[in-house]
């Protein structure tokens, strides 16, 4: 039998993990041939290292610049590879638009600071962050409490640069 992965969603659909590979190349792919710039207005490049084989890692996120730092979210919670890796070694590579940079990346699973990440994203990208967020049952115009409901569960990650 081949191994099933969940994607995180409430419900739990089951996802293989060439798909998850398949929506991770055209970032990679369009980064890789210098267009980076265009995607990255939204999708970042973060490399992250193998918390078991100590390989390199690359997987495209969504972001959201604050100040100097560059936070991400973790739809999957503590559970993304992604995340589990930050969590055992903090040091990450980011490409964003045209820059690169290495980082020290935080973890967090607070449903307060979680909610007001996801309140930045909603007033920054109303209409692309609501439709996902709608996708996953959160109402159309969330209170507070329905976006700290929405992140217990989830994860985030702040990434400082050097």
């Amino acid at each position: 039998m081949r191994r099933m992965m969940t994607d995180g969603l409430r419900g739990g659909l089951p996802v293989r993990k060439w798909l998850f590979r398949l929506i991770n190349f055209p970032p990679r792919f369009l980064y890789a041939i210098g267009l980076g710039p265009l995607h990255g207005r939204v999708v970042l490049l973060l490399t992250t290292r193998g918390r078991r084989t100590g390989k390199l890692r690359i997987t495209p996120l969504q972001y959201e610049e604050i100040g100097s730092d560059i936070v991400v979210g973790s739809a999957r919670g503590v559970a993304a590879d992604w995340y589990r890796n930050i969590a055992a070694d903090p040091h990450v590579e980011v490409r964003v638009r045209r820059r690169r940079f290495t980082g020290i990346a935080n973890t967090s699973t607070d449903p307060a600071e979680i909610a007001e990440f996801l309140e930045l994203r909603l007033r920054r990208h109303p209409r692309m962050v609501g439709r996902i967020m709608r996708i996953r049952g959160v109402p159309a115009d969330p209170t507070r409490s329905d976006l700290e409901a929405y992140a217990r569960g989830s994860a985030m990650v702040t990434i400082t640069p050097r």
